[in-house]
């Protein structure tokens, strides 16, 4: 009975493994068009909740926008292998103490979650987190991530992916959007359906001038000619 069961769990371990990985293989080249999150959202909406996204690749994406949601959600998103350790020290050591909850996620992190997950802080879900940000940082490469990331993440209520957001909150496009409309987009990415990228609360002007100082001191971003990303 014993080695039964064994063999069954191997067996199902090894599925589990083959699937997840040729998952993100698959989305290392095609476009990820629809995330769980998407489908959370829309299940939960009302009748007149719609899904506002378009898939682009990250060449029609501002180079200001790349730039500015890593300086507000991740600058060491070139230099980690999908964990900044030292921010999740930081979390731990603030939600100890009973401060405001914090995650601590990289890019890459939020890039799983947005994905292949659904929202949740179960050690489950963290655990599939920690596991897809490996795969993806491994198979991917940072510019892919950042392409998902631009294309997947929640940027307004039901707007999803740098297209739809440039066009609901700016009426332009992902690649026309200057510096301070990006850094605009990215001050509201801590709670997009909270706050609103225009009109600004001084909240979120104050948030917003703080990216375009990171921005500034950032420079460019310059991803490793070795990494294979999408192209």
């Amino acid at each position: 009975m014993l080695r039964k069961l064994t063999k069954f769990i191997l067996k199902l371990l090894l599925w589990f493994f083959g699937l997840t990985i040729l998952w993100v293989v698959l989305y290392k080249y095609v476009p990820v068009s629809y995330t769980p999150l998407m489908a959370i959202r829309s299940i939960k909406g009302n009748d007149n909740y719609q899904t506002q996204h378009e898939w682009i690749p990250l060449e029609q994406i501002s180079e200001e926008l790349q730039l500015a949601v890593v300086c507000a959600e991740d600058q060491q998103f070139l230099n980690h292998n999908g964990f900044d350790y030292r921010a999740i020290e930081k979390a731990y050591i603030s939600n100890k103490k009973g401060k405001k909850l914090k995650g601590g996620s990289t890019i890459s992190q939020q890039t799983a979650k947005n994905a292949f997950l659904w929202p949740g802080r179960s050690w489950f879900r963290k655990g599939l987190e920690a596991y897809f940000t490996f795969l993806i940082e491994n198979i991917w490469g940072k510019e892919r991530i950042l392409e998902v990331y631009l294309n997947s993440i929640e940027m307004g209520e039901g707007v999803f992916g740098a297209e739809a957001a440039a066009a609901h909150w700016f009426n332009t496009s992902a690649k026309n959007l200057s510096r301070h409309e990006a850094a605009s987009i990215a001050a509201i990415l801590p709670n997009p359906r909270k706050y609103k990228a225009s009109p600004r609360t001084s909240y979120l002007e104050g948030r917003k001038q703080w990216i375009i100082r990171q921005m500034n001191n950032f420079g460019v971003l310059i991803f490793k000619k070795n990494d294979d990303a999408s192209n």
